[in-house]
């Protein structure tokens, strides 16, 4: 089985928002993350402008609907689709999120949590190596944020290391994610990142979020939170220089704003190992 390579540097989330803005000269990040399902079915004028991105900057695919923790099949339609549209346009890199979205072949839009359980731990490694033998290389799972936590046995760190281990996936490190449990849930951010296997990080992802009432929303619609930052610069004190990608799914600011926030983040690392 080949491995993969996630870009190095800093990279944005590809909106459709602001397509005809990237350049490749100037102010611009080292690469874009796509969701595969909000491009494989379009053509024309879309298709034609991520060809011409994919030109100038590397792709990484963020899937949204593998549903791995869900109790139903793997979907081989879809990831005949996905494989397809990634040879076709030379991505090497998939992530996907360790929780499920679909059951009896019915989708949410949402990513649901997974009981934190050996028996779980079991039937989704199965099924990550199913799906890295289809692509002929290692996918990378995400550390969800779950407002609602199923019985389990394990801690979630103990979880995902568990998965990791089992299944020979990577870690994509959320790390607003992992502060918006902690703040919910209770438990601390610091000793989550201790004991979760940093050494599995293939890349992160870092983004802002809201507090209504007592409780914190994954919006992905405002700038990252110092607390959220000082999080991220532990980690990197720890692992060193690693790939880092800013999400802004909603109030998505003009293109160029977006950049200055990047340029931003990556000024405020600099201290911290990355150049």
């Amino acid at each position: 089985m080949r491995r993969f390579k996630v870009p190095e540097g800093f990279g944005l989330g590809l909106r459709y928002s602001f397509l005809e803005e990237v350049r490749p000269e100037g102010k611009k990040p080292d690469w874009f993350e796509i969701a595969p399902e909000n491009w494989m079915d379009r053509g024309g004028y879309f298709r034609r402008e991520l060809s011409r991105i994919r030109r100038d900057f590397p792709l990484v695919c963020h899937g949204l609907s593998l549903s791995i923790g869900s109790p139903d099949p793997l979907n081989w339609e879809f990831l005949r689709r996905v494989r397809k549209f990634m040879r076709e346009f030379e991505i090497e890199v998939y992530s996907e999120h360790l929780s499920f979205c679909s059951l009896g072949g019915e989708y949410v839009y949402d990513l649901l949590p997974v009981p934190f359980t050996e028996d779980m731990v079991k039937h989704i490694s199965k099924r990550v190596n199913e799906v890295q033998d289809f692509f002929g290389f290692p996918i990378i799972l995400e550390n969800i944020t779950y407002y609602y936590r199923p019985k389990g046995e394990l801690e979630e760190w103990e979880f995902i290391n568990a998965v990791l281990e089992e299944s020979g996936a990577y870690l994509l490190l959320d790390v607003n994610n992992v502060y918006v449990n902690s703040v919910n849930h209770g438990f601390d951010p610091y000793t989550f990142l201790e004991k979760v296997r940093l050494d599995r990080v293939a890349y992160i992802h870092v983004a802002g979020h809201e507090r209504f009432g007592r409780i914190l929303i994954d919006t992905h619609g405002e700038k990252v939170m110092k607390k959220v930052l000082d999080l991220l610069k532990f980690i990197l004190s720890r692992i060193g220089k690693v790939p880092i990608l800013l999400e802004r799914d909603n109030n998505i600011p003009p293109y160029g704003d977006l950049l200055d926030e990047l340029d931003s983040l990556r000024r405020a690392l600099n201290s911290t190992l990355i150049p």
